[in-house]
């Protein structure tokens, strides 16, 4: 996978795979809303092991009622191939 920053007018397409998910400055965001608190720590610890298989990590904030995940490759300092397609992983185990 290509770790070259997605261009800010090609990144609408490359989102299209992932319509949850919004450009947000040099990353890509998406809140996911739980019930009860404890359903977004559970979410939490199963991304865990899918973030750490691909070595790529979110920054997450976790909320009463939500979790807000953002994803960049800092190396390259924007949104990259691997961030969407972790997005998409994401997305299937939400979905």
């Amino acid at each position: 996978m290509s770790e070259e920053v997605i261009p800010a007018d090609e990144l609408d397409d490359a989102l299209k795979r992932c319509p949850e998910w919004e450009a947000e400055g040099d990353a890509i965001t998406r809140t996911i809303e739980f019930e009860e608190y404890m359903e977004g720590i559970d979410f939490v610890n199963v991304l865990a092991e899918i973030v750490s298989e691909a070595q790529h990590f979110p920054e997450i904030d976790i909320r009463e009622s939500g979790v807000t995940l953002r994803l960049k490759t800092e190396q390259a300092g924007g949104v990259t191939e691997i961030d969407v397609e972790l997005a998409s992983r994401i997305d299937t185990l939400v979905d």
